[in-house]
């Protein structure tokens, strides 16, 4: 008797430890899936097409729980007005640190210490700023200087609302800053000149990319390096060539978390795994 109790006891145990087991995979297999959206500047929409794909199947595999990210892309100063005036975005991923200080310091979504928060000052990647050209480069375009010629067309966005404008912008007045002779005033009347060649200013990198390359303005555009390549390679294989000038700029675009919106929506956890893959040998 003593062996059939033992025997039923350990039948028992084991049906018991199958149910508790299957109800806590079943648990596990029933998270619900979670939206997250990356608020980021123009030119990062292949990318994120890309990494997003790849943090889900992480993701997944990691927790069993299924995430969407969901994505928004535009001027990088436009993009941080529009989390400053409510848009709701787990993570920003924008052009520029003072676009994200701007939303830090105008709002309480974001501590003013965020850029502390992740490696390389919150910056998982770098760019340049390069110049494009069509292709045999009619217009001989070498170096800056050439962009202030008469007779040349500029094109490039708006730096009140482009954060590659920006980019831009410092790295043609940092160019005319290390010429023999360069101060402030020689940088700025320099500046000023290429930008009397500018025709139209796009709010976004894209659409002065869109405009130089589909719309046929323009004899250069000064662009984010990956932007020009997308142009080489796959928007018109065979009509432009890049440039690189003789002095640019190393960009380094930031990202943060968006405490406020995080915390209210119950996405912290996996909105902070978001930005972290970015430094993972995956993510790079």
């Amino acid at each position: 008797m003593r062996n059939v109790r033992i025997a039923r006891r350990g039948a028992l145990l084991l049906v018991a430890a199958m149910v508790l087991g299957s109800g806590a995979s079943a648990g596990a297999q029933s998270r619900p899936p979670q939206n997250i959206l990356n608020v980021s500047y123009d030119p990062t929409r292949e990318l994120y097409d890309d990494y997003n794909a790849v943090f889900a199947r992480y993701w997944k595999a990691k927790t069993g729980q299924t995430v969407r990210v969901e994505q928004s892309n535009g001027g990088s100063g436009k993009q941080a007005r529009a989390v400053i005036d409510g848009l709701q975005a787990d993570v920003v991923t924008l052009g520029l640190a003072y676009d994200i200080d701007a939303i830090a310091q105008r709002t309480s979504l974001i501590p003013k210490t965020w850029q502390s928060r992740l490696p390389y000052n919150s910056t998982p990647y770098t760019s340049t700023i390069v110049l494009l050209v069509r292709q045999g480069n009619p217009k001989h375009v070498r170096d800056w200087d050439d962009l202030a010629r008469p007779g040349i067309s500029v094109i490039t966005p708006n730096p009140k609302t482009s954060g590659g404008a920006r980019w831009n912008f410092l790295a043609a007045w940092a160019y005319a800053r290390s010429k023999r002779g360069g101060s402030d005033a020689s940088a700025r009347a320099f500046v000023t000149a290429i930008y009397k060649n500018v025709p139209v200013l796009d709010s976004g990198a894209r659409g002065s990319t869109t405009t130089f390359t589909e719309r046929g303005i323009g004899d250069v555009l000064i662009a984010w390096e990956n932007d020009a390549l997308l142009a080489v390679n796959k928007i018109g294989p065979g009509r432009f060539e890049i440039v690189r000038p003789s002095l640019s700029i190393l960009a380094e675009p930031p990202v943060s978390l968006v405490d406020g919106v995080v915390d209210k929506k119950g996405t912290r956890r996996v909105a902070q795994a978001y930005l972290n893959y970015l430094y993972s040998p995956a993510g790079q």
